[in-house]
C-alpha cells in the first residue's frame, strides 16, 4: 500500500507514494525495510528513542507524539496507538467490514460464552474466527498470543487472515486493558457483550482503582452497533453510561428484553451440564454443555447476541448443548457411563469453585486427579490438596509441570494439606499412568476431573517443555482398552 493512502486514514495529506511494505511498532525488529515506524510510548519504554536505529535498519518514514531529528519524513500525531490502529486497518483493507465481529467484556465469562458463540454460529454452517485468552483459533488452527486481546495491528492482521481463510464470523475477547490502551481502536463492532463485574485488575499497570477498571469494561458500548447487557448485574447502568450504541438487556430479571427461567443442573449418560427456558421475541427450552447454574447468564448472553444476528432456534440449542471450551470442565467422550472432564483448576481457589459444582451433580464419585507446578509458592500445593481432601470422594496425586523441582518433592507438600482432611488418595507420580488409572478404575456414575494443565499442550521439566496432550493421552488409554 503506498504511503499517502495510509497516511489519509490518520488525517495526514502527503503527495508522498513510497511503497510501504509493513507497518512497525517493536525496535527490535531486525529488519525494517519499505516499513513505516510507529513509535509508541509506554511506561518503561519510549520507542522515539530508537527512531533514528528503524531508520537505519529502514523504515522510510516515522509515526510520532513528538517532533524528531531523523533522516526520513516524521509525521506527528497526538497518540501514536490510536495512530497504529488506523492504520493498521487501512493496512489490512479493513477487515471487519467483512467480518460480523462480536467483541465480549466483563470480569468472568468471556472465554464461555466466546466458545458458546462459536458453537452456536458453527451450528449455523458459519466458520468462525475467535481472538481471546486460548490465543487466536481459526476454525481449527490455533495462533498462540501473550495478551487476551492482541495489540491492535495483531488484532486488523488476525481478522485479515480469517477473512482469507473464509470466516464469516469474528468473535473477540476484549479486555479492559486491551479498551484502555486502544488495541481494539478503529473499527466498530456489530455486537457488544457485557457478562459482569467484579473487583479484579486493579494496581500496578492495570487499573488504578474500580472506577477506572469500570470505565474502561464502559468504551466497548461506544464502539459498536447493539450493546447486549446483563441486567442483573448491579452495575449495569455504569457500564451503559453515555453509551452511543442501542442496547438490548438480557437476564433473570422480568425487566429483561430476553429472560432465563427454570435454569435447573442436568446430567443423563455421561452429560452434565443445565437446562434453561428462554423467553423473549423467542421461547424456548435448551439444554447447556457447561456444568454450573453459573453457565446460564453466558448462555442467555449468546443467545441474545445469537437472535439479533438472525440465526435460528435450533442452532442455539445445537449449539448450547455442543459447546465446549478447551481447558474449561472440558468434557472428554468416552465408552461408559461416567464423565471426563479437563479443566485447567490450578489453585485453591479454581479447584474449590469446579468441584464445589461438580459436588451439585450428586456423583457416585468425585475423582480429581491433579498435581502443583514447581518453582512455585509451596502455600498453592497445600491449599490444593487441602481442597481436594475436603471435597473429592478420592485424589490422584500426580505431576504437573514440575519445571526445576523435583516431582516427589512436590506430591509431599501436597500431602502435608491432603493430611488435613479425611480424604482418601493415592499417589501415581507419572501424569500419564495416572490419568490410565483414572479410566481404567471409573465407575458408573463417576465424575474426574484432571486439573492442572486444562488447554496446555505441554509438560515442563527441567527447563524443557515436552508435548503433552491429556486428550491425546486419553484418546490412547481408550483405544488400548478397546483392543
Amino acid at each position: 500500500m503506498v504511503l499517502n493512502k495510509l497516511l489519509k486514514s490518520i488525517g495526514i495529506e502527503t503527495e508522498r507514494q513510497t511503497e510501504i511494505k509493513d507497518i512497525i511498532f517493536d525496535s527490535r525488529v531486525k529488519s525494517m525495510e519499505n516499513c513505516i515506524f510507529v513509535c509508541m510510548k509506554g511506561a518503561a519504554f519510549d520507542a522515539h528513542d530508537y527512531a533514528e536505529e528503524a531508520v537505519k535498519k529502514g523504515a522510510v518514514a516515522i509515526i510520532a507524539q513528538r517532533e524528531l531529528n531523523v533522516s526520513v519524513p516524521c509525521f506527528v500525531v497526538e497518540n501514536t496507538r490510536k495512530a497504529l490502529a488506523l492504520l493498521s486497518a487501512c493496512f489490512f483493507e479493513n477487515p471487519s467490514e467483512k467480518l460480523t465481529t462480536i467483541g465480549l467484556t466483563g470480569t468472568k465469562g468471556k472465554t464461555t460464552s466466546a466458545f458458546m458463540l462459536k458453537s452456536i454460529f458453527e451450528a449455523a454452517g458459519k466458520k468462525v474466527g475467535v481472538i481471546g485468552t486460548i490465543g487466536v483459533l481459526i476454525g481449527d488452527e490455533l495462533i498462540k498470543t501473550n495478551n487476551t486481546t492482541p495489540e491492535n495491528y495483531y488484532v486488523q492482521k488476525y481478522m485479515d487472515m480469517m477473512v482469507k481463510k473464509g470466516c464469516d464470523v469474528c468473535i473477540m475477547e476484549v479486555s479492559s486493558i486491551g479498551l484502555k490502551d486502544f488495541r481494539v481502536y478503529g473499527f466498530t463492532y456489530d455486537i457488544g457483550i457485557f457478562t459482569n463485574f467484579s473487583e479484579d485488575h486493579i494496581g500496578g499497570v492495570e487499573h488504578k482503582d474500580m472506577a477506572e477498571y469500570l470505565y474502561c469494561k464502559s468504551l466497548l458500548f461506544k464502539m459498536c452497533k447493539k450493546g447486549i447487557i446483563n441486567i442483573d448485574d448491579e452495575n449495569y447502568e455504569g457500564i451503559i453510561k453515555d453509551h452511543s450504541c442501542e442496547i438490548m438487556t438480557y437476564g433473570f430479571n422480568e425487566k429483561a428484553e430476553l429472560i432465563g427461567k427454570n435454569s435447573e443442573l442436568f446430567s443423563e449418560n455421561g452429560f452434565i451440564g443445565s437446562s434453561l427456558d428462554i423467553c423473549g421475541k423467542e421461547c424456548f427450552k435448551t439444554l447447556i454443555g457447561m456444568p454450573g447454574k453459573f453457565n446460564a447468564y453466558n448462555a442467555l448472553g449468546a443467545a441474545a447476541a445469537a437472535l439479533e444476528c438472525g440465526l435460528s432456534v435450533e442452532s442455539i440449542q445445537e449449539g448450547l448443548k455442543n459447546v465446549n471450551v478447551k481447558g474449561r470442565v472440558e468434557r472428554v467422550p468416552v465408552n461408559g457411563n461416567y464423565t471426563l472432564l479437563i479443566d485447567y483448576a490450578h489453585n485453591a481457589v479454581s479447584m474449590r469453585n469446579v468441584l464445589t459444582t461438580l459436588r451439585e451433580y450428586n456423583p457416585k464419585r468425585l475423582v480429581t486427579m491433579f498435581g502443583a507446578g514447581g518453582n512455585r509458592p509451596k502455600v498453592r500445593r497445600y491449599e490444593m490438596g487441602e481442597e481436594s481432601g475436603k471435597l473429592s470422594d478420592i485424589s490422584i496425586i500426580t505431576e504437573d509441570n514440575s519445571r526445576f523441582e523435583d516431582v516427589m518433592d512436590i506430591i509431599e507438600d501436597i500431602k502435608v494439606g491432603i493430611n488435613k482432611t479425611d480424604g482418601k488418595y493415592i499417589v501415581i507420580p507419572n501424569r500419564r499412568e495416572a490419568i490410565k488409572y483414572c479410566i481404567e478404575n471409573a465407575e458408573d456414575g463417576d465424575i474426574i476431573v484432571l486439573a492442572g494443565k486444562g488447554h496446555e499442550d505441554y509438560q515442563e521439566i527441567k527447563g524443557v517443555k515436552y508435548p503433552f496432550d491429556e486428550r491425546d493421552v486419553i484418546k490412547e488409554v481408550l483405544q488400548a482398552l478397546n483392543k
